[in-house]
Order: C-alpha cells, then structure tokens, then sequence
C-alpha cells in the first residue's frame, strides 16, 4: 500500500521558526536578467524528499490499477498526491515570497505583485 502523506508536513509561519526560515532562505538575485532558483540547500532537500515521495505514491498507483484495486482506494491515493503536491506549492510559494517577491518589491520593482497575482491564481485552480 502506500505510505499517506501529511497534509500539515509545509512550513508555517510562526514566531517560533520565523528566524529558522529567515536563516534558510537565500537572497533572490533580482537584478538579473535570467530567471533562476534561490533555495537554500536545506529547502532543496526538503522540496527533493517531497517530490520523492511523490513519484513513489505515483508509481504505486500505477500498481494499484494493473492490479485492478477498488476504485475508491485508488482515488484515496490520488487525493494523497494532490494534498502532496500542494503541500510543495506552498512550501515554494513561501520562499519564493519571503525572498524574491520582498527583495523585488524593496527594489521598487512592483511588477512583482502582477507576477505573484498570476501565479496563486494558478495555484488555487
């Protein structure tokens, strides 16, 4: 079977991991014309586990339909990998606006909050 995700296992903002997120979190290279990742090595990991994991679920799910499993134990899964793949959404949508969108938006680059706009919109579909 396989192993279920923890909807809650994403990084919450709270006083107590404020400074821990503030120390993982690199600075976003905004002035540059290219467009890259700015995580820290421990974000990275964290984001590589996930997908990991993921990929294993999807795999398994693969195995659940040639064995021809219920359908409602397969959809379970498949609600597993949604909330999954969420939890890595928010998990990026945090960094991403804790450094790139803060140090963009202090450089005065308000097109920025245009991008951020676009990219939730995306996310909450």
């Amino acid at each position: 079977m396989i192993a279920e995700t923890n909807q809650n296992d994403h990084v919450q903002a709270s006083p107590d991991n404020a400074a821990a997120l503030q120390n993982e979190t690199e600075t976003c290279e905004a002035g540059c014309s290219e467009r890259h990742s700015h995580h820290s090595q421990q974000t990275k990991n964290n984001l590589i586990t996930r997908l990991n994991r993921i990929e294993g679920q999807i795999r398994g799910i693969k195995g659940l339909i040639e064995r021809d499993t219920y359908c409602d134990d397969v959809l379970n899964q498949i609600a597993a990998i949604q909330a999954a793949l969420n939890g890595v959404g928010k998990l990026l949508l945090e960094n991403h606006m804790r450094s790139c969108v803060v140090e963009r938006i202090e450089s005065g680059d308000h097109a920025v909050i245009d991008e951020l706009l676009v990219t939730v919109k995306k996310l909450m579909k």
